[in-house]
């Protein structure tokens, strides 16, 4: 482009030639004076958009969390009562047991009765998930065994579990409640 041309273009002010052949830059006419009209009111127009934006996504979450837990909640509630609601079986049975008269023949009936509901309390915990930990004659698991005492080992093996005061439970992987018991030592 010649230097003729460069004068020619529009707002009539020359441009300078760019170095290392890149696009020239063309100056205004006229000096701005200040923002470009509307300038600061479209910035403000999209600022006031996005902090009503910000100001939804904010409520939309906590609204979520809030859900979220009040269903969290009513879940672990519905699982409580059901659980409960098969204890209050057993209740019931252990109150007609109680009940029962305590007379001559009916002390094997009475033993009977309480066998049952001790056969249905084990049915719910294995309906639940939850088993018992067999102690006795295994080796000594601080995960699984609380020791209470020792006591020599004799014939027994050295950490072997020789008695059980308390059974232990897990509900699937879980430790619910270990077993207390009485472990061998040499």
């Amino acid at each position: 482009m010649t230097d003729e041309a460069l004068e020619q273009q529009p707002g009539g002010a020359a441009a300078d030639p760019a170095p290392d052949g890149a696009a020239p830059s063309v100056e205004p006419a006229e000096p701005a004076s200040g923002p470009p009209a509307g300038g600061i009111e479209a910035l403000q127009d999209e600022l006031a958009r996005c902090q009503d934006r910000l100001l939804r996504t904010a409520a939309e979450y906590d609204n979520y969390r809030k859900r979220t837990e009040r269903e969290r909640r009513e879940l672990a509630d519905r699982a409580v009562e059901s659980l409960l609601l098969d204890l209050l079986g057993i209740v019931d049975d252990l109150d007609r047991a109680l009940s029962a008269e305590a007379a001559g023949g009916a002390v094997e009936a009475y033993r009977q009765g309480i066998e049952l509901i001790h056969r249905r309390m084990m049915e719910l915990l294995a309906r639940r998930g939850v088993t018992a930990i067999d102690a006795v004659g295994a080796d000594f698991d601080p995960n699984l065994h609380q020791a209470v005492t020792t006591a020599p080992a004799g014939e027994r093996r050295d950490g072997e579990v020789i008695e059980q005061f308390r059974r232990g439970y897990m509900m699937g992987d879980r430790l619910l409640r270990p077993a207390m018991v009485k472990v061998a030592r040499t």
